[in-house]
């Protein structure tokens, strides 16, 4: 979802982002993204903390943290080679005020000092300096989820209420804040963590109500309505012209988390947990089968997802803007993440394979 919502949609029909969930409502897989990475960053780390301490599981965040730190400038470098190659080779500067890349080429030395300070942030490249920050600031956030963790996700609503309240935001290079403020979006990194430290098994009850299903469900129905009004004007006639002025004058903003963004997702999320099942027999078809493969190497797969999105973009701004080479390109920068992904399960296995020859050779030297 999140390789099809990146690809840029300027002059090109947007037909295979459809099939994701972005123009059905409010929230979109970006949501999705945050809301998972702490509910595993609890999952996994908040394990390692409980048995091997304090110390020792911070240091296996920390590590984690430093990994996607690299792979941020690794992707941002290979980003901005892209675009740079792209504008020279089809003599379309456009490609670098779009992608918020023009300021790296008149002035290289500062942009790259910015991008490791993590303030200059081309377009697609937001969400993993958010993820830096939000689990470099994870350790004693997940020491204190083991403790007393109702009283960290009321902290963390309220770091969330002072947004809205304050405007609290990152300035960003060279002007501006950040597209994806972290002091709101780490609430739903929050709210996942809590769901796995237990908050999801306490509040299986009200999950499971009636009333609180159907509520959600009413929410996803009036947001696909309002969220369809944008994209069709059938839709739109039909919306009372009180509600589009009211829109109009209060949008569904991505950057804070729009309360009603959030208020979908876990609607979303309710229904999801009601009706589809763990077990569920779908989760063996082929196609759910690459996309776990493709989440077990989810930062490598993020990464090439966004540099294929802009290679997207090129061929089809380049070369066709029609829907039947849209859903091609698609469907081959999709078959590309899944062998990439392939291969590094297969190289993962490879290692597992060196490893368990080196254990048994000390075991016989023994």
């Amino acid at each position: 979802m999140i390789f099809l919502d990146h690809i840029p949609s300027h002059r090109v029909i947007d037909v295979a982002s459809w099939v994701t969930i972005r123009n059905y409502g409010f929230s979109d897989a970006a949501e999705i993204f945050i809301f998972v990475s702490g509910y595993t960053a609890s999952l996994v780390y908040g394990r390692k903390m409980w048995q091997q301490g304090f110390a020792v599981g911070s240091a296996r965040i920390l590590r984690r943290v430093w990994q996607i730190y690299v792979a941020h400038l690794l992707l941002f470098a290979f980003y901005v080679a892209e675009v740079g190659y792209a504008a020279a080779k089809f003599g379309a500067p456009n490609f670098e005020n779009y992608t918020n890349t023009s300021m790296f080429f008149r002035d290289p030395g500062t942009a790259m000092a910015q991008a490791l300070l993590l303030h200059f942030k081309p377009v697609d490249l937001d969400v993993l300096p958010v993820y830096i920050l939000v689990l470099g600031a994870f350790p004693p956030t997940l020491r204190l989820l083991q403790r007393a963790p109702n009283l960290v996700l009321a902290g963390s609503a309220a770091l969330y209420a002072c947004v809205w309240l304050f405007g609290w935001n990152l300035s960003a290079y060279p002007d501006g804040l950040w597209y994806f403020n972290p002091f709101a979006w780490q609430f739903l990194f929050v709210l996942g963590a809590w769901c796995a430290a237990g908050g999801a098994e306490r509040l299986r009850g009200v999950t499971e109500s009636r009333i609180v299903i159907v509520a959600a469900a009413i929410c996803v129905v009036v947001a696909f309505f309002i969220a369809m009004g944008w994209h069709s004007r059938s839709f739109a006639a039909i919306q009372p012209s009180w509600l589009t002025q009211w829109i109009i004058d209060h949008p569904i903003d991505k950057t804070d988390v729009h309360p009603f963004r959030l208020l979908h997702f876990l609607a979303v999320t309710l229904i999801v947990l009601r009706f589809v099942p763990r077990e569920w027999v779908a989760w063996q078809a082929p196609v759910f089968r690459q996309a776990i493969l493709c989440g077990q190497h989810s930062l490598e797969i993020f990464c090439a997802g966004v540099f294929l999105s802009f290679a997207a973009h090129v061929i089809l701004f380049e070369w066709s803007l029609g829907a039947v080479a849209q859903v091609a390109v698609s469907a081959s920068g999709i078959a590309l993440m899944i062998c990439l992904a392939s291969l590094l399960t297969w190289y993962r296995s490879l290692q597992l394979e060196t490893r368990g020859l080196g254990t048994k050779s000390m075991a016989t030297l023994r």
